[in-house]
């Protein structure tokens, strides 16, 4: 095993960060880059879905391909069950290179629940895309309607971190792909010169690398930690990070999703450790327009954005990567996304959350109850076949 497939990449630098507010703006950035590319396209996404945004990028890969663009798709294999054979067969026809991370099967059952969660766009060697969204209408303001779409953010990132996306994405395709990619350029970033920035990640299962990263932010933090992420099931070693980070003084807040989600099971689950963190002086925020999807951390001055939730399921069996950075620039940027949304969310007291209602309590319990057996069970079964010893 490699070293940084354990530890992440080494900090790298200087890099040209850009922020990219909900789909109606990354959408656009994205198959821009696809369309004017020249040379070499890698796309890796979690969650593909049939649909008007699905259209797009297949529109682009498929035009990209056929002039002579070098272009791998690689899609998990239960994230893209959405995704229709016409729309796999016109992507293949065009010369797109089109595989799957774990595809499903019965002969698969005991390594199911291995995932490739991570989202990541590279074009040319030039720039990468990095954050939480999928290729399915939910992200797009112009195919769900204004108001109804998630609330997600990319960054767009130029640099040597770019290399080590490269070589994230070619270990993935290396297993299920089968052959090696041929980069447009060099596959070593240069020697940093000033460091802004660090991909954390590794190609093993599991996101301990991201969740690493924060703990150690999370104990070094001064004066905020501020995290954003729409499944909250939070390990016990992050709920302790927190609880003493509060009592250091730090401002400690959890942007959360509220009634608008895709899994009100989950939610509801995740609701039951409000209470000890809301003690302890965490606050809480839940975010009520839309479904909130995004996946941020701001600790002091060191920003994480990627495709990362820090729950079981990063730490066990999803393939996560996040972006760290330091950049203060960009720091600031993400920092007055976190302030506009804390406007637009329900701040959840204490005393407010003793009041809630039987049926809330009842819900916390059963589902949670059912998370912790899901847990337990899984993680005997399951990690003791890693996906790779079943290909």
């Amino acid at each position: 095993m490699r070293p940084w497939q354990r530890s992440g990449f080494p900090p790298r630098g200087p890099h040209r960060y850009q922020l990219l507010v909900d789909g109606g703006t990354f959408i656009p950035a994205m198959l821009e880059a696809i369309e004017t590319a020249r040379e070499q396209v890698l796309l890796e996404m979690y969650l593909v879905d049939s649909g008007t945004t699905a259209e797009h990028f297949i529109g682009a890969l498929a035009a990209a391909a056929r002039r002579g663009v070098d272009v791998h798709l690689l899609l998990d294999g239960f994230g893209a069950q959405g995704l229709g054979s016409a729309e796999r067969s016109r992507l293949t026809a065009a010369g797109v290179r089109l595989a799957f991370h774990n595809p499903l099967g019965w002969v698969r059952w005991r390594v199911a629940l291995f995932r490739d969660h991570r989202k990541l766009l590279l074009v040319d060697g030039r720039v990468a895309f990095v954050g939480g969204m999928g290729i399915t209408d939910a992200f797009d303001p112009v195919a769900r309607g204004a108001g109804a779409h998630w609330h997600e953010v990319m960054l767009a990132l130029e640099g040597p971190c770019v290399a080590d996306w490269q070589r994230l994405f070619a270990d993935g395709w290396r297993q299920w792909g089968r052959d090696a990619i041929a980069f447009p350029g060099p596959a070593t970033p240069p020697a940093p010169t000033t460091p802004d920035g660090r991909v954390l990640g590794h190609v093993g299962a599991g996101g301990q690398a991201v969740l690493r990263a924060v703990l150690a932010q999370i104990g070094k933090a001064r004066s905020r930690v501020w995290i954003a992420t729409a499944y909250f099931a939070p390990t016990r070693r992050l709920r302790r990070a927190l609880k003493r980070a509060v009592r250091r003084g730090v401002d400690v807040r959890l942007l959360l999703a509220g009634p608008c989600n895709d899994h009100p099971a989950v939610w509801h689950a995740g609701r039951r450790f409000y209470g000890r963190l809301l003690q302890a002086g965490v606050r809480i925020f839940e975010y009520q327009p839309r479904f909130l999807h995004a996946k941020m951390v701001l600790c002091d001055d060191w920003a994480s954005i990627g495709s990362s939730n820090l729950d079981h399921w990063t730490l066990r069996w999803n393939l996560e990567a996040n972006q760290a950075l330091t950049d203060p620039m960009t720091v600031e940027d993400l920092a007055a996304v976190f302030r506009h949304d804390f406007t637009l969310s329900e701040e959840w007291t204490f005393a407010a959350w003793q009041e809630r209602g039987l049926r809330q309590r009842l819900l916390e319990r059963l589902l949670g109850s059912l998370d912790d057996l899901l847990v337990q069970w899984s993680y005997r079964r399951a990690l003791r076949h890693p996906p790779s010893a079943q290909r």
